[in-house]
């Protein structure tokens, strides 16, 4: 592909030098070749310029996408999992990955964990959990930081699981950090949502409380060796029942106890498989995807507005009240910059360069 010259499609900021800020981009003709042979140590790097959203990094994306349409290469599985801290969902992920690479297929697992408040860098690290497949150049495994978001996927996430789908990954798994109702993102990334749960935490009634019977396309009751596991999948098997319309995918309830080898593993992942060919046979995949990528754009422009939001407040902030935005109310204050955002990339169409606008659409 090469890297993105000074006139694409990826803008760069007035005043920057492009030798410099080609020579930064991890991607050139080579290296391109080396994440399509499946080089994991290119595809860290790639992934890392799309965490700090270097320029060129869409167009990278763009264009292995076509090369893989234009291949027919075998579509991406997106599998969201999910569940309360120490429910086991490390454990029970690393028993899928060994299934399906006995299977031939690869693996990619983005584990979202927390940010460091203070590094800002993810906080438990991915090998730590998974050394086995450490060697295994079929399986690449990363941690990523949820980046302040309530719902435990960043952008960074949405944008590195396109990049993995057009790389022909077979099997992509979100592992996310706690349950809730502000897990609800995993639902607007993945095609497959499984929540796991433990006979520790608790019945059928916390389950609801948690919010999360409406993002469950599969439930997983790991740890199922310990006391109080029948009651809890029956009392979930109930609560799916009765939640069930006609017609529509039966969300299945099946006992795990991954830190024993297989135990249920494999269920789990032919129970995925089932649900897979449900999604395409009903079409649901397609409107699924189109989902992801109207929610993706909608989170994009309210980072890009709210970039500029906090750029021109902080070049106010040393004006006088007269001439910033002074005692205004929040809600005209907002307006004012949107509208100010507005006039800035009406000049970015008709040619004029807004130097603000600019650096914008390089961060």
């Amino acid at each position: 592909m090469g890297t993105p010259k000074s006139g694409g499609s990826s803008r760069r900021c007035p005043g920057s030098k492009p030798t410099s800020a080609a020579a930064s981009l991890p991607w050139d003709a080579v290296e391109t070749e080396r994440l399509i042979g499946g080089d994991t140590r290119a595809l860290g790097r790639a992934i890392s310029s799309i965490e700090i959203r270097e320029p060129g990094s869409a167009d990278l994306i763009q264009e292995l996408a076509a090369r893989t349409q234009a291949s027919g290469a075998a579509h991406t599985q997106i599998i969201g999992l999910t569940g309360p801290p120490g429910s086991g969902k490390s454990t029970l992920v690393d028993g899928l990955t060994e299934l399906w690479r006995g299977q031939g297929r690869r693996v990619a697992i983005l584990a979202v964990d927390p940010n460091s408040p203070f590094t800002g860098g993810a906080i438990l690290g991915d090998r730590v959990r998974m050394q086995r497949h450490a060697l295994d150049r079929g399986v690449f495994i990363r941690s990523m930081g949820a980046r302040g978001h309530l719902g435990g996927v960043s952008l960074a996430t949405r944008a590195t699981v396109r990049l993995l789908t057009a790389l022909g990954w077979e099997m992509v798994v979100v592992e996310t950090v706690g349950v809730g109702q502000s897990e609800l993102e995993i639902c607007e990334i993945a095609d497959s949502v499984v929540v796991v749960t433990t006979p520790a935490a608790g019945d059928g009634v916390q389950i609801i409380k948690a919010g999360i019977t409406e993002i469950a396309d599969l439930f997983a009751v790991n740890k199922a060796d310990l006391e109080g596991v029948d009651r809890v999948v029956r009392e979930l098997r109930d609560l799916v029942r009765a939640h069930r319309e006609e017609g529509v995918w039966r969300v299945p309830v099946i006992p795990t106890v991954a830190s024993k080898g297989a135990e249920g593993v494999a269920d789990l992942a032919t129970a995925l498989d089932l649900h897979r060919a449900h999604l395409v046979a009903s079409g649901t995949l397609t409107l699924r995807a189109e989902r992801r990528r109207r929610d993706e754009v909608v989170e994009l422009v309210g980072a890009f507005a709210s970039e500029f939001a906090r750029r021109v407040l902080s070049e106010s902030s040393g004006q006088s009240p007269t001439e910033g935005f002074g005692s205004a109310s929040p809600e005209s204050t907002a307006e004012a910059i949107l509208a100010r955002l507005a006039a800035a990339e009406s000049k970015m169409v008709g040619g004029d360069p807004d130097p603000t606008a600019e650096t914008r659409r390089n961060e």
